[in-house]
């Protein structure tokens, strides 16, 4: 079909001229979108960052104590950078921006890109891990700053989710609770289909955290350290509503056993497709 169609244009030269150039056109914004995000790979101060995709009360915050004991990782409380905007107050600093070449998005991200330095640098550490949830739906702008960002999905049995949501607040409904859920954790699904990365099952992690962990120091190139066990020992900033779990559960400072999963009819429907997906349902 295609080199009949070829035929059939090279029979008229106006015809074949304008597919060329409407070829091109198409080209043109995806070759330059190439060019921006390898220039913005070699402009950023920290490179290479981590981002763990995962849905609220996936136990992330665990894992990024876990994670900030080791001697070489930085994993802070949330830091929600999808929310940190830059805005013009007068049209001509949007001028004058413009003549430099920075729009608004990229102006956001120099600055996502010091914040995590500035942390960086704090710690004296030389990778930074971000867990924020909200990342699980802003997967694809992390990458448009960050070409070479790295992510850890940590999935979490559905069902489980809807649960300890349903227990943080004694007002919460089912219904929208499960359409909350789903808002992070479809996000998480999409952004596991469409990147490589590690993934990392919050039941694992709490049953068996060495070996979890031995997985996660090997993807991040870093050798495994056991005070990565007994988070309790380190300092991880304030536990506090807004940027990760504040439970009692977390202030613990050791690692606690996960919930049963549910029975498959407990599951409920809305649930299953994703639950299935992750191999927790037949």
């Amino acid at each position: 079909m295609r080199t009949q169609l070829k035929t059939r244009l090279a029979d008229h030269p106006t015809l074949l001229k304008s597919a060329r150039r409407a070829r091109r056109a198409l080209r043109g914004p995806a070759r330059r979108r190439q060019v921006r995000r390898s220039r913005a790979a070699d402009a950023r101060l920290v490179p290479s960052p981590v981002f763990v995709i995962c849905g609220v009360r996936s136990g992330s915050t665990l894992l990024r104590v876990l994670l900030n004991s080791h001697p070489a990782i930085c994993a802070p409380h949330e830091l929600h950078l999808r929310f940190t905007r830059v805005s013009f107050d007068k049209p001509y600093a949007e001028v004058a921006m413009k003549e430099l070449h920075l729009d608004r998005d990229e102006l956001e991200h120099l600055l996502w890109d010091r914040v995590l330095h500035r942390q960086l640098v704090r710690s004296g550490k030389r990778i930074l891990v971000d867990k924020t949830p909200a990342n699980a739906t802003h997967h694809e702008r992390l990458l448009a700053c960050w070409p070479k960002a790295r992510f850890i999905f940590l999935l979490r049995h559905p069902a489980s989710v809807v649960a300890s949501l349903m227990e943080s607040r004694p007002d919460r409904e089912l219904a929208p609770t499960i359409r909350e859920a789903l808002t992070y954790l479809n996000g998480v699904e999409e952004a596991r289909q469409a990147h490589p990365g590690l993934v990392v099952r919050y039941e694992d992690l709490t049953a068996d955290p060495a070996t979890v962990t031995k997985q996660i120091c090997a993807y991040l190139g870093v050798r495994w350290d056991s005070h990565m066990l007994e988070y309790g020992r380190s300092e991880h900033g304030k536990f506090r509503a807004g940027i990760g779990d504040w439970s009692i559960k977390i202030r613990t400072g050791s690692i606690q056993p996960g919930r049963p999963l549910p029975e498959a009819d407990e599951v409920h429907e809305d649930l299953r497709p994703l639950a299935k997906a992750w191999g927790y349902l037949p």
